[in-house]
């Protein structure tokens, strides 16, 4: 008959070898629910936890406010055929003669090309003069020349053509056709001036489309200057036309099938669909109760969830989500992921268990015989 203490032996054997693995710490994808929570500012720690409600959500739903300044959308179009300084011009004039003032011999008509209207608007012509351009129309300018040139050549027939020049272009810079580009009439407004150039090479939802005017800029999404058509402004000359891929991103952690820093594919992008983007959730290890987002929020939102008026600065806030309560499918996908969150699944504790007992087993043959040689087998 076996003695008592050889009969016990296995059993307490087994008990201390997984109570030796479990305090030698096991390996795991981050911090579990009970170490989140033993941050908190509750707790002595320096971050508020906040499970997520639909106050929570309507506080927290903050966006990229973009749009352009009244000074931006109330200025009017460019009348395209106004010349200004910096704008160059094509002249042709023709004489009524063979042996014309300005024309060579054998020919009847003289072409001036790329004229350049000076910093104070004027260009000059040979025997009629320094001329103002600036402020006139081609027509104008014309009926001027002519006056100046026909008590000098009889009748005198001359055309003025506005050509591209540096006082009526914007420059574009970016994802798509970049280059300097003349403000013509087709291309006086915004949207109209990014078809001329090529259009944008990025794709549209998250493409965003900024204007710098003097020390003025402004910011809009590009699908916004198509369905609001208030967006879509007069240019001016020496407007500068950046388009840019959203740079906003979020970094998934945890128990997710894909763990890396991940740039937004929306214009808004709610925690359900932040999920969605990595793989969802990792059905062999991940807790669905410990859907977590870290954010270091402003004071003004931070109060606005805690119900505080005494907080300064930046706040530290984890927003808890739980996917198995009633409405925590809606909860997540009302919640608005913002810029630079760290979104952050738990393992539940059965795989914690299940590492527990893989760590075991390999000692359990060792066990078994140190049961043998107590035992005399």
């Amino acid at each position: 008959m076996k003695s008592l203490s050889t009969r016990w032996a296995k059993p307490v054997a087994i008990l201390a070898a997984v109570a030796l693995v479990s305090s030698c710490g096991l390996p795991q994808v981050g911090p579990n629910k009970r170490q989140i929570f033993a941050g908190s500012v509750q707790k002595e720690g320096d971050a508020f936890i906040v499970a997520v409600n639909d106050r929570v959500t309507r506080a927290t739903a903050v966006v990229p406010s973009l749009g352009f300044s009244d000074a931006f959308k109330n200025a009017g179009a460019l009348t395209a055929d106004i010349i200004r300084p910096g704008d160059t011009l094509g002249l042709t004039v023709w004489e009524n003669v063979d042996d014309g003032l300005l024309a060579s011999e054998g020919v009847n008509f003289t072409a001036l090309e790329e004229v350049q209207v000076d910093s104070a608007g004027f260009i000059f012509v040979p025997y009629a003069g320094r001329l103002r351009a600036a402020g006139n129309t081609p027509e104008a300018l014309r009926r001027i020349i002519t006056d100046r040139l026909k008590d000098q050549t009889p009748d005198p027939q001359v055309q003025v053509r506005r050509l591209a020049g540096d006082g009526a272009t914007v420059t574009i810079i970016g994802a798509g056709g970049q280059g300097v580009f003349a403000i013509e009439r087709p291309t006086r407004t915004l949207s109209a001036m990014l078809a001329a150039a090529g259009g944008i090479a990025t794709e549209p939802e998250i493409t965003q489309i900024t204007v710098i005017r003097g020390d003025q800029q402004g910011k809009v999404w590009f699908q916004d200057l198509f369905e609001h058509p208030q967006l879509d402004i007069a240019l001016r000359g020496g407007d500068r036309i950046l388009i840019e891929q959203d740079t906003r991103s979020f970094t998934a952690l945890g128990a997710t099938a894909s763990q890396s820093r991940v740039p937004f594919e929306s214009q808004t992008l709610s925690a359900l669909e932040a999920i969605a983007q990595v793989g969802g959730l990792l059905s062999s290890a991940a807790d669905p109760t410990g859907v977590f987002v870290f954010r270091n929020e402003s004071a003004e939102v931070s109060g606005q969830v805690l119900g505080r008026t005494d907080l300064i600065g930046p706040q530290r806030m984890v927003y808890v989500l739980d996917l198995t309560e009633p409405n925590g499918m809606f909860m997540a996908r009302d919640f608005v992921i913002r810029d630079s969150d760290t979104l952050y699944v738990t393992e539940a504790p059965f795989t914690q268990w299940n590492k527990i007992i893989a760590a075991t087993t390999g000692s359990l043959a060792s066990i078994d015989t140190l049961s043998s040689i107590g035992s005399g087998d």
